[in-house]
Order: structure tokens, then sequence, then C-alpha cells
């Protein structure tokens, strides 16, 4: 199964480091498991979306470590892939960007011939520049956030509502980042997609954090106010908390998440694993050692 993380430091640039590299279900570590590519997206000082990924896992790239510890940003979105659909390449590697925004999906559904239709007619097929299921679910996103007026709330409503109704639907976990914000979904309930808020507070004093596991001990003295999505827990840490199925999560620059569930508890036509082909339902299975 593909894994996702994304991180919000608020205003104050910051590293993810020690959850790319060193914790104890790193984002490294997880690539073990999902063999097909791995991503990360970050924003320049000047706000421009960069990405860096390969059609390989991260733990076979040797520059994967280097650049991990190098990245800064208020905002991170990460992802290990296990492809359902699409060959093993740079251009259907997560994340995406379109419109200065970054993404990164979890799932998978079918039907991509009418979804092919409805860009057409949105007049954003030219967005789409590989072959997977997730990039075309971003250029309806960027196709209906357009429409909105460039609200992007109510552009990812229109899509995954329109996606819900019309789609047979395994799950469409994602993770949006800009610049300024994180939006994270969970829908249906198919996967699990976790959210922490790690706040210290101005007058808190230096805290050091510690995670173990079976495999690795680290510590990170990294401990700056942030909000952190991911498709597992992380760590052992009792402020992960599992986001209920159709929450869709915005986190803007004052890391205040606010939930809104705008969507079905289910699309109209739910897939269950048995309904998906080999290569799509190995991808979605948890794949844990």
């Amino acid at each position: 199964m593909c894994r996702l993380f994304g991180l919000h430091s608020g205003r104050a640039r910051t590293h993810a480091t020690f959850w790319l590299l060193n914790a104890p279900e790193s984002l490294l570590e997880q690539s073990r498991r999902e063999p097909d590519g791995t991503g990360v997206g970050i924003f320049t000082p000047e706000g421009h979306p960069k990405v860096e990924k390969q059609a390989v896992a991260a733990w076979q790239d040797r520059a994967f470590a280097r650049e991990a510890r190098d990245l800064e940003s208020t905002t991170f979105v990460a992802h290990v892939r296990y492809a359902s659909t699409g060959a093993h390449t740079y251009v259907n590697t997560h994340p995406f960007e379109q419109a200065g925004r970054l993404f990164a999906h979890n799932g998978a559904f079918t039907g991509l011939a009418l979804l092919e239709q409805r860009l057409e007619d949105l007049g954003a097929a030219g967005l789409v520049r590989g072959e997977t299921d997730s990039e075309r679910m971003f250029a309806l996103i960027t196709a209906e956030t357009r429409h909105a007026g460039g609200n992007l709330e109510e552009g990812i409503v229109r899509a995954v509502s329109w996606m819900a109704e019309e789609l047979p639907i395994f799950s469409l976990n994602f993770i949006i980042t800009t610049a300024t914000d994180l939006w994270a979904l969970r829908y249906p309930e198919s996967h699990e997609l976790y959210v922490r808020e790690d706040h210290t507070g101005a007058a808190a004093a230096p805290q050091r954090l510690e995670a173990t596991s079976p495999r690795i001990s680290v510590r990170s003295e990294d401990m700056a106010d942030r909000v952190l999505v991911a498709t597992k827990r992380m760590d052992d840490d009792p402020r992960w908390r599992l986001m209920g199925p159709g929450e869709l999560l915005h986190v803007g620059p004052d890391l205040r998440p606010a939930s809104s569930r705008p969507f079905p508890r289910s699309p109209a036509r739910q897939l269950e694993l048995s309904d998906l082909n080999a290569k799509a339902a190995a991808s979605q299975e948890p794949h844990e050692r």
C-alpha cells in the first residue's frame, strides 16, 4: 500500500528529517515495503513548489537521505509508491505539481475513461502528463478549483463529490499542500489516515522527542509547533488521531486544524479488494512486515 506523509510548521520553516529518515516508521523505512517510487515536495522561501522524486524505493536511492536532511519548508508532502496504475517512471511518481500546488494520493478507483471525459469537458485534459489515476484525480481538483474562482477547498469538495457519485471507488485518501496550507482527506474508510498536533507553546521549555521500536532508537531535538498527517502512526506518541471516514482536514498558517465532512459516508459504488485487478489489489494491501 502506498504511504502518505504531510507536515505543516506554520509560518516557520523547518526540516522533516526525523520523519523522513529516522522515525520508527519513517518514509525511508516504509519504502522497503513499497518498491515503486519515492518523492518529497516542499516550497521555497519565495513560495515556489519544488519536488524531489525518483521511480525507485527511498532506501535504494542514495540521494534521498542527503536531500531529506537538507530540505526545509513550511509544508511537506511525501509519498512512497506501490503502483496500481502506470509504469514505474518519474512522471508517474508522486507528488504531482499543478497550479502551484502539490498532491499525493493513496488509494484506487476505476472508471478512468469517464474521468478523462470529465477533464475534457472542463478543459483540463492537458494537465495530465502520466498514466496514473492519481494525477487524473488531481487534475479534476485543479479544474474544479479554477471553476470555483480559486477556492481550493470548494474545488476539492466539487471534485470528490463528483467522483463519489460517478466512479467506482476503493479509496481516495490524499494530501495537498501549498506554501501556506495543507489539506488531507480520508475517504471512505478503506484506508486509515492519521493526524497529530504538536504544540509546544511559546513559553514551553525545550524538549527532546524520543522514539523507539524493535528496529531503531532515535532522538529528535526538533520540537517545533506543527501538524503531521500520515498513513500510519510513525511512532508511539499518543497524540496520533485516526481521521474519520469522509473527514476533510484543513491546516492553515495558524496551525489550527479545521475538519469538515462534506461527503456521503460511502461512494455510490464502493469497491472491495476483490473488485480490483490483481495489480491494483496488491497495491492496496497493508504490506506490513
